[in-house]
């Protein structure tokens, strides 16, 4: 595995894994992670690597070994979606596949709308429901407290599992509440236009992002697949990598 850097939109430093040769899939990984937790981990990458990709994983801005400022002014909307653009117009790519995990599969979303990077072929999004796609505030508002009171919950408390996670990452609590302002919706208007296929993931006991069922609804060529596991648990699935897989060699 090679790991590189590079300067995005605004001259923050970036950081991606490569893994693998073959037909390029850029997988984005989920807030407080990193592409090292959710893609290699737990095998999902190094099983897209058996089927012949070459599977490119960046850390986003805040995240893993990429910068992680404490400026506002690094965290504009769409910023995450402007930063994989930015990624995929320094590796040249305009024949890929292009996927995430929750915060990683919004990002993906963004980018698919927004228009501006070569569309790929195919796009995964895994752990995102339709709420987390065209309602994003109480995803915000949930996250918002876990930052400001990190370190005062409990078991028990809707925000703890949360708050353990990112004590696992070691993540930087004031980088991360700009991510918070980065969020943009995307409408079911906007939603009805990306007619490409698109896989959605998600775990069976998932009930933190909304449908996952009626985001795939909303998509005019996606269909939805489950998976054991919660939001949390999903993302280390074997079911996981195995769905990616069969989707994007279908």
């Amino acid at each position: 595995m090679d790991m590189h850097s590079f300067s995005s939109f605004d001259g923050t430093t970036l950081a991606w894994r490569e893994m693998g040769q073959g037909r390029p899939v850029v997988l984005i990984h989920g807030y407080f992670s990193d592409a090292g937790t959710n893609w290699i981990k737990y095998g999902s990458a190094a099983r897209l690597v058996d089927a012949g990709f070459r599977v490119i994983m960046p850390d986003l801005r805040a995240h893993g070994d990429s910068a992680k400022p404490h400026d506002a002014a690094a965290y504009p909307p769409d910023a995450l979606a402007r930063d994989a653009e930015a990624l995929i117009a320094h590796l040249g790519l305009t024949d890929y596949d292009l996927g995430g995990y929750s915060l990683g599969a919004r990002t993906t979303v963004r980018v698919l709308a927004r228009g501006i990077a070569p569309r790929p072929r195919r796009a995964i999004l895994s752990g995102l429901g339709d709420e987390g796609v065209t309602d994003t505030a109480r995803r915000a508002g949930h996250f918002r407290r876990v930052l400001t009171g990190f370190g005062s919950f409990r078991h028990g408390d809707p925000e703890f599992m949360a708050q353990a996670f990112l004590k696992t990452t070691g993540g930087d609590p004031q980088a991360l509440l700009g991510i918070l302002d980065t969020f943009v919706d995307t409408t079911p208007a906007e939603l009805a236009r990306l007619d490409l296929p698109i896989l959605v993931i998600g775990g069976a006991d998932d009930d933190e992002v909304g449908s996952f069922a009626g985001l795939a609804a909303m998509l005019p060529e996606a269909h939805d697949v489950e998976i054991p596991g919660n939001h949390m648990s999903a993302v280390t699935r074997r079911e996981l990598g195995a769905a990616m897989v069969s989707f994007l060699t279908a």
